[in-house]
């Protein structure tokens, strides 16, 4: 299973946005730091501040912010949101599946519990835990010690 660019660029955004939780931060300067298009991130914000963790200030002196704190924004929870289809394979889902075994073999099961697996894992994490090592992740941001 591969997790979009999309949710990818969103865990990044809000890992940036929880070390530097003492300002607004732009799109422009996440794009900078993260070297991705501010397109994508345009995009990605705008799920984000949907979803309700990410706030929006518009204006010349406008940015992002966390919405919640980081400890209340569990990593599964965020993944079920903006991951549209997490089957690994066809025949998990309500859809009809092209494969001719569907219904016979215990594949289906495995994958099944394997998913949940990986996502009561994720559900543990919090964004907080995820950037536990703030001094490594703005030395990496390109942020100095200071800021």
């Amino acid at each position: 299973m591969k997790l979009t660019a999309h949710t990818d660029y969103a865990l990044r955004m809000l890992m940036s946005l929880a070390v530097l939780n003492d300002r607004l931060v732009t799109i422009e300067e996440l794009a900078r730091r993260h070297r991705v298009s501010k397109n994508h991130l345009m995009k990605v914000a705008q799920t984000l501040v949907g979803l309700g963790l990410v706030r929006s200030v518009r204006g010349r002196a406008g940015g992002l912010r966390l919405a919640q704190s980081p400890a209340e924004i569990r990593i599964g929870t965020v993944v079920r949101s903006l991951e549209d289809d997490m089957r690994l394979v066809s025949c998990l889902g309500d859809g009809p599946s092209e494969c001719v075994l569907s219904g016979a073999c215990r594949l289906t099961g495995a994958l099944s519990r394997a998913l949940d697996a990986f996502l009561a894992e994720l559900e543990k994490v919090t964004l907080a835990d995820l950037i536990q090592h703030r001094p490594m992740i703005k030395e990496r941001l390109g942020i100095s010690a200071a800021a």
